[in-house]
């Protein structure tokens, strides 16, 4: 692969290195495999947050947080423990949302 531009020494550098890659067979599949868009799939998303399925266990340690949190927050005023509420609340909700679900048979 001459591209004529770069002086002899430079090229044969070159050379070396993408002889050096080719034979990188975990580089090779990891290039082979890479998909070409980064952006999740909306569909398969959607289809994993409906197939969560939370243990009693998980729920009740999400909620014991989230009120200790919640606590916290009142009492001290701290931003970073308000913040840290309203991040862990809602998922709280879903999984408790998701048990609930799954107890009634939907």
């Amino acid at each position: 692969m001459s591209i004529g531009r770069l002086p002899e020494n430079e090229q044969r550098i070159l050379d070396e290195m993408e002889r050096a890659l080719r034979r990188d067979r975990r580089l090779d599949r990891r290039l082979r495999t890479l998909r070409l868009s980064r952006l999740p799939d909306p569909a398969g998303v959607l289809a994993r947050l409906g197939s969560y399925r939370p243990r009693g266990r998980t729920v009740l340690v999400l909620l014991a947080v989230s009120v200790a949190l919640m606590v916290a927050g009142m009492v001290t005023s701290e931003p970073g423990v308000i913040w840290a509420f309203a991040a862990l609340w809602p998922l709280t909700l879903f999984a408790v949302f998701r048990l609930m679900c799954r107890w009634c048979g939907s």
